[in-house]
């Protein structure tokens, strides 16, 4: 996390210093006393600004995923207050990211990437301005950039298990899967007891054909969060590599009775369902549900053509 401080210090920087610290430790009730105090302190502190702007979008409970925030009114809310902060300081760095990061979780993928670019020019020896920075450009589709931007984030922060996470998608999204497992090792290894490390890990590892090693890592996640729909269906998927098809169906209906409109499950089931002719009914009625949820989704459609095609011959799946 930034520090809201001045480099020199000035009045209100150590009531900034103790709210940056509170929000670490995830109290934000004492965090939001201690940017007010900083505030009082010094009425013109733009830190103290974007400290309860801070303070705000973390309240709002919402992964820190990629448009996890979308319609969120208190993150909104928090960016507007950026937005105007940026304007009366820009020099101020860590204003841009706060605001990058808001617009990420919002879902405004060019927008966040505007706030991120300035923000890291400013601070070019800040960790976090690059790691966000560069999930900016993962959402816009620039990957390449968007590794130099988390190696970046990597070499000033290498203790952090996050960032090695995030530099481990972008490799994996420009299709570097040796490097990507690499990265999700370092940071499952720092952080054990992180369902999603362990679930990226595992992932990673099925495109590696590491099947055994993924479904360790894929159960693990799943142990770790029983209760999170996309890990029972990664789990699933890998159980159907290997060609555990009853484990792999009990997995994905486990994860539709989590999260009933989670498409990649309900297309996965289909597609274990199509192999056995008796069940092919169930399976086309799994894909047509599929299509009801994301009606332009081209597996739905490359699967039932498919299904078609094995109705129509009477051909076993492959």
């Amino acid at each position: 996390m930034i520090s809201l401080a001045s480099d020199s210090h000035v009045v209100g920087d150590d009531e900034l210093t103790e709210g940056d610290a509170a929000v670490a430790q995830g109290d934000l009730a004492k965090a939001q006393a201690s940017y007010a105090a900083a505030r009082a302190a010094a009425p013109k502190s733009v830190g103290a600004l974007v400290g309860l702007a801070r303070v705000q979008m973390a309240r709002a409970d919402v992964p820190l995923d990629y448009a996890s925030a979308k319609g969120n009114r208190a993150v909104a809310q928090a960016c507007v207050q950026l937005a105007a902060v940026v304007k009366i300081a820009p020099s101020f760095g860590p204003a841009y990211v706060e605001l990058g990061r808001g617009r990420l979780l919002l879902g405004d993928a060019p927008a966040a990437l505007e706030a991120l670019v300035r923000g890291a020019r400013l601070m070019p020896g800040e960790p976090e301005a690059h790691s966000q920075l560069g999930v900016a450009l993962l959402a816009t589709g620039q990957s390449a950039k968007a590794v130099e931007e988390l190696k970046r984030a990597v070499d000033l922060d290498p203790g952090s298990s996050a960032r090695h996470g995030n530099l481990g998608t972008a490799f994996f999204m420009v299709g570097r899967t040796k490097e990507a497992v690499a990265e999700y090792e370092i940071r499952a290894s720092m952080d054990d007891g992180d369902a999603k490390a362990h679930s990226d890990l595992g992932t990673a590892l099925l495109a590696t054909v590491d099947l055994e090693r993924a479904l360790s890592e894929l159960r693990r996640a799943v142990a770790l969060e029983p209760r999170r729909a996309t890990f029972h269906s990664n789990l699933g998927y890998a159980l159907q590599q290997v060609g555990r098809f009853d484990a792999a169906i009990d997995e994905y209906h486990e994860a539709i009775r989590l999260d009933a409109a989670l498409v990649s499950a309900w297309i996965n089931l289909g597609t274990v369902l199509a192999r056995d002719p008796g069940r092919r009914t169930e399976a086309r009625a799994a894909l047509e549900h599929a299509r009801s949820l994301a009606p332009d989704d081209p597996r739905v459609k490359a699967n039932l053509e498919e299904l078609d095609a094995m109705t129509s011959h009477g051909a076993p799946r492959p």
